[in-house]
Order: C-alpha cells, then sequence, then structure tokens
C-alpha cells in the first residue's frame, strides 16, 4: 500500500512539474516559474518527510505486542500509566541464569496531568488481595494471573484508576542506554554489587553504558565503599531498589529528551520495539503523547510509606504505612 501511495504522489509531482515548465521543446525557465517550482519541490519534500516517518512510526508500533487489558483500563482526571519492569527477559537468551520466565520485578505508576509528571512506585512485596484467587499475597505475585489482573489488582487495592498500561523489558533498556551514548547516575560513594556486575569505583557523577545501567538496576546487594570498607546498603532493600530503577528511569527520559539526532531516536526506538507490551486499547496517537511527554517532562519520584512485616506464614512482606492514603489520593 506504501509503495502505491509513493507511486500516485509520484505522478502527481511529474504532473506539476510538467505544468510549470512546460512541455519539452517549449519551456520557458522565468524566474517566476523557477520560483513556483522551487516552493513546490520544498514543499513536497516535507510532505513526503512527514509521511515517511509516520509510514515508519507506524510499521514500528506494529511490532509491539499488545495486552487484552482494556476490560480493566479506567478514565479519570489526567493519565495513569501503569509501568511494569521486568528484569528478567521473556526470550531465553535475555534471561538471566537460574531465572525463569518473566518477573514483574518493577510496577510504577506515572500520572501526567496538568503539565506534570509524578512517579510512584509500589512495590513488589505490598501485601494485597488477589483479584484472580480472592486470597492475601504479594504485589508482584497478582501478575501470575496476567496484567489485566495486575491492573485490577492496583485499583482495587490502592484505588488508583489506570488509563495505560507498559510493559518494560529492562533487558532491552540496556540497547537503549547504548544507543543514548549512556547516561549519567550520581553516587554519593563507590558501589558495586558482585551479583549484578555492577563495578562503579568512583562516586558522583559515573556515566554509564547499557551494561553498568542493567546491572545498577537488577541490583539486589547493593554495597558501598566507604573508607575503603564495603559496606552493605541498609534500609528495606525492595524499596532501595525501585529507588534506583526510578532514577535509571528519570536520567534515561531526560537523555532521550536531550537527543536531537532523528537517527538516533529512530534507532533507538526501532529497538526498544521488541521490548515492550502495552494495553490493547492504545493507539499510535496515545504512544507518541507518552513518548513526548517522556521527553518534555521531568518526573517527580514520591515515596510511599510502607512497613515490613513477617506473616503467620514466614513470609516477609510491606503494608502501608502512615500518610500512605494522602500519597495514593494524588493518583487517583
Amino acid at each position: 500500500m506504501s509503495a502505491l501511495a509513493f507511486l500516485a504522489v509520484g505522478l502527481v509531482v511529474g504532473a506539476l512539474v510538467e505544468r510549470l515548465l512546460g512541455p519539452p521543446g517549449r519551456r520557458r525557465r522565468s524566474p517566476l516559474r523557477l520560483l513556483a517550482l522551487g516552493s513546490l519541490l520544498s514543499t513536497l519534500l516535507l510532505v513526503g518527510a512527514a509521511v515517511g516517518g509516520y509510514l515508519w512510526a507506524s510499521s514500528v508500533f506494529d511490532r509491539i505486542e499488545k495486552v487484552e487489558v482494556g476490560a480493566q483500563l479506567s478514565h479519570g482526571s489526567g493519565t495513569n500509566y501503569l509501568l511494569v519492569g521486568s528484569d528478567n527477559g521473556r526470550d531465553a537468551d535475555d534471561q538471566r541464569e537460574g531465572v525463569d520466565g518473566s518477573r514483574s520485578d518493577t510496577i510504577l505508576v506515572l500520572r501526567v496531568a496538568s503539565g506534570q509528571a509524578t512517579m510512584l512506585s509500589l512495590n513488589r512485596d505490598l501485601w494485597v488481595d488477589n483479584p484472580a484467587t480472592g486470597q492475601k499475597g504479594r504485589l508482584n505475585a497478582t501478575y501470575n494471573a496476567g496484567p489485566a489482573n495486575l491492573i485490577a489488582a492496583v485499583t482495587q487495592n490502592f484505588g488508583i484508576p489506570i488509563d495505560r498500561y507498559l510493559e518494560i523489558d529492562f533487558s532491552s533498556f540496556a540497547g537503549l542506554v547504548d544507543a543514548f551514548g549512556g547516561i549519567d547516575v550520581t553516587f554519593v560513594h563507590p558501589a558495586l554489587d558482585r551479583a549484578s556486575g555492577l563495578n562503579v569505583p568512583t562516586a558522583g557523577v559515573v556515566h554509564l553504558d547499557g551494561t553498568q545501567a542493567l546491572a545498577y538496576v537488577r541490583s539486589r546487594h547493593y554495597t558501598e565503599v566507604i573508607d575503603g570498607k564495603e559496606v552493605p546498603e541498609g534500609g528495606l532493600p525492595d524499596v532501595n531498589r525501585t529507588g534506583r530503577q526510578q532514577t535509571f528511569l528519570r536520567e534515561l527520559f531526560a537523555e532521550a529528551a536531550h537527543q536531537r539526532s532523528p537517527l538516533t531516536l529512530m534507532h533507538a526506538a526501532t529497538g526498544m520495539a521488541d521490548g515492550l507490551r502495552i494495553d490493547d486499547q492504545m493507539t499510535l496517537v496515545d504512544a507518541a503523547r507518552f513518548a513526548w511527554s517522556m521527553g518534555r517532562l521531568h518526573p517527580v519520584s514520591v515515596v510511599l510509606p510502607v512497613v515490613p512485616r513477617r506473616t503467620s506464614g514466614g513470609a516477609d512482606v510491606l503494608d502501608l504505612g502512615a500518610g500512605a492514603d494522602g500519597v495514593l489520593a494524588a493518583f487517583r
């Protein structure tokens, strides 16, 4: 179909040029005719670029896997995006050793309203009601019944309506980071994680390539080097890790906003397509609106208060803490 469209455009262009220049043998190349021809060709080049850009964007969008979650989507004030990050690829070649299957390792709600963006992490260990089973369990376990069940769990347990769903394979982000030339992350102290491969020998602003950025995102045994001694990170590991993942996403969005090369952006978008899954109601215009928002807005992270506890079955989980309702209200 695109070939027919370009053929039709070519025939029209040819007819117009012939009309402006006149038939062969008696063409009058007056300044006005040449000016009109130049204006026509400039306009056609712009139109051709726009048509080519749309066809390219449409082909990339068609490669993105769509998931059937339309029945669980809501529409409130502003737009709430549920961003689900997996740090274990869906394909066998992208999976970490000893870890099978895709895992909903990171669950974020990104709210865009009134020209501002706010990001909230929903820790995977939050103890919630599972809509699919009617039983209590961890939030990330609700994903086992599919993305639709995860959306329902977020809405029912936290009162947050979800407008759009995006599932991101963190493995694919390594290539995206490299396509942008790396990202800058600030480290208070040198840091390492031998399990994930993270190795940051200096403090301050550190430029990470795709491999190290992925190791930073995956870090579960984050250790800082303070006064020459290795000091394991304190606090709640899951909360700390999701904080790093938020930092990673903010820096990646910022780097995308700074890119001016169309070829770089096209290469990055093409590489990302196979690492995404989106809701089946999202259109190309919706996707473009999301990309525009992330390139122009700088999401502000808010922290959901949580408290740890151990269930009667011995599971270490998280409950909502004091002040959580106020935080959640901003996303409703």
